[in-house]
């Protein structure tokens, strides 16, 4: 069996696990109502936790309710209000270049493609399937955060050495209509059992089926 016909049947094994084990995955982020909010709640999650996130925008997202109010008020107010997040200074400039952008370039409308999207100030390939997924229904591709880059490495799925050649990986072996809700296994996972620095491999329903990669057999 080839590397990419072992990568797809850990895959197919897996599957049904996981979505046994987390029927109902959601992204983390919450609290958001609409694509610029979601954008903004991602680019806040940049090295910080989903949940710090979520304490911040819930007050966040009452003060400021359209791209035109992060642009009214000086940045240090701004920088205030995210500070919490870390490297408050840099997100605040991401967030207000990527209002500015919706503004001037897309009339005041989030757009819906990966191609505008990551031309944007503060928006990767990961934010970019981020809000293409959960705000536009759209699968162009796979979030590969931490999480995700981590688990797929120690179960075998990927081998890339960055991001974007993981996410290459991914998508040779998950079927694109489940490019979505395969991220929001993987994150699920990583967070409850499949830790950084002390994963939890006896408690671990993939056990049998993971290689675990990169961890002291």
């Amino acid at each position: 069996m080839d590397s990419l016909e072992k990568r797809r049947q850990t895959w197919k094994n897996i599957q049904p696990i996981l979505k046994k084990t987390y029927p109902a995955p959601k992204i983390g982020l919450e609290g958001w109502k609409n694509p610029l909010e979601l954008a903004i709640s991602t680019i806040l999650s940049a090295q910080c936790t989903d949940a710090r996130v979520n304490l911040v925008t819930q007050k966040l997202f009452k003060k400021y309710t359209r791209a035109e109010d992060y642009l009214n008020v000086k940045p240090a107010e701004l920088e205030k209000d995210i500070h919490s997040t870390g490297f408050y200074k840099n997100k605040t400039k991401n967030i207000r270049g990527f209002c500015e952008h919706v503004l001037r370039e897309h009339k005041g409308k989030v757009p819906n493609t990966m191609e505008e999207l990551v031309h944007m100030p503060g928006v990767g390939r990961k934010t970019a399937n981020i809000i293409l997924a959960n705000a536009f229904g759209k699968n162009e591709g796979i979030a590969v955060d931490t999480h995700v880059f981590r688990v797929t490495h120690r179960l075998g799925l990927t081998s890339g050495k960055n991001p974007v050649k993981s996410e290459k990986e991914l998508m040779e072996i998950v079927s694109r209509k489940d490019w979505s809700v395969f991220t929001d296994y993987i994150i699920w996972h990583g967070r409850k059992i499949c830790d950084a620095r002390t994963p939890k491999c006896s408690n671990c329903p993939l056990l049998k089926y993971c290689p675990r990669i990169g961890l002291k057999k």
